[in-house]
């Protein structure tokens, strides 16, 4: 039986991590971030690989930082035949990857060698791509940067955000990693080097990305909407104030009003406009200290709001 230390830490990681326990590999450990505190509360939260792990009586392994540390040392004291890693959040040391015996791989949510990094799907749906998918790599210490053993396309959807696309990806990579696997164990499979001059980046999104440039397109502005949603959420400055934007909708109307302005309004719809005459209208919104609203409850306290207000601003 072929063993395997699992390292992962979302949502994302554990329809992977049970696939391979369900079709009987090994699982000797896993490895995954520690317990988080999370919401309003500050609950002390384990991530969905560790309670997964839990579940189905897996060694977990926590470690703050995996290089140097106790929990690296278990890894390489347990001589895996594999490393499989999926959304695991740290860089692996060379010396932990050479511990497994056949090879360190890796589920990348994205068709390498676009989109480098943390924050693959994201960037796949803030830049407006019609497809993303799944790439099974050999691990080494550039990031990202393995032979592929393996990659598979899925379409982007106009209704897809961040989240959906999430769970696409994650069913994805476990049947393509399934597959994948007996040709890597038997010595058959043909890995493709990736073409460097192909190479982009998607590093983690940075506060300053949140915000939304209101001279944006309509389109981009939804792209960048569903791009950060369900995290890490877009905002404006909406009538002076920071507000998270949930959910929009471009329209097929056009305006000369300049971004930013009320192109119409009434009791259940706000049209802004945008960037090159586009428009579009906001579903659901957060100001900032105020709950999660939608456009007719935020309506219901802006009696003042008039056509032609230059409701939006970038500052």
């Amino acid at each position: 039986m072929t063993s395997i230390v699992f390292m992962g830490t979302p949502q994302f990681s554990v329809p992977i991590l049970e696939s391979l326990i369900e079709h009987h590999y090994d699982v000797l450990a896993v490895v995954t971030q520690p317990d988080r505190k999370v919401g309003r509360k500050h609950v002390l939260t384990a991530p969905p690989v560790k309670q997964a792990a839990v579940k189905h009586g897996v060694e977990v392994l926590q470690p703050e930082k995996i290089n140097h540390s106790p929990e690296m040392q278990r890894v390489i004291d347990l001589q895996p035949d594999l490393i499989v890693t999926a959304a695991f959040g740290q860089f692996l040391p060379t010396k932990l990857l050479e511990a497994a015996k056949l090879a360190a791989v890796n589920v990348h949510a994205s068709l390498l060698p676009k989109y480098r990094g943390g924050a693959p799907v994201h960037y796949s749906i803030i830049n407006g791509d019609q497809q993303t998918g799944v790439s099974i790599i050999y691990m080494e210490k550039k990031m990202d940067a393995g032979d592929m053993l393996a990659q598979r396309a899925i379409d982007i959807e106009k209704t897809d955000d961040t989240g959906s696309m999430f769970d696409k990806l994650s069913i994805l990579g476990r049947d393509l990693l399934l597959e994948t696997l007996p040709s890597l164990l038997d010595g058959t499979n043909q890995a493709v080097p990736q073409d460097d001059e192909l190479v982009t980046f998607s590093p983690n999104i940075s506060t300053e990305e949140e915000c939304i440039d209101i001279n944006k397109t309509a389109e981009q502005i939804d792209n960048q909407v569903r791009g950060m949603r369900p995290f890490p959420i877009s905002n404006m400055i909406v009538d002076q104030l920071v507000t998270k934007i949930i959910d929009v909708t471009p329209l097929t109307e056009t305006t000369d009003l300049k971004p930013g302005q009320v192109v119409r309004l009434t009791k259940k719809e706000l049209v802004i406009a945008a960037g090159q005459g586009t428009t579009f209208k906001i579903n659901q919104l957060k100001p900032a200290g105020k709950p999660l609203m939608t456009i007719v409850d935020y309506l219901n306290g802006h009696h003042d709001l008039s056509e032609g207000e230059q409701l939006i601003t970038n500052d």
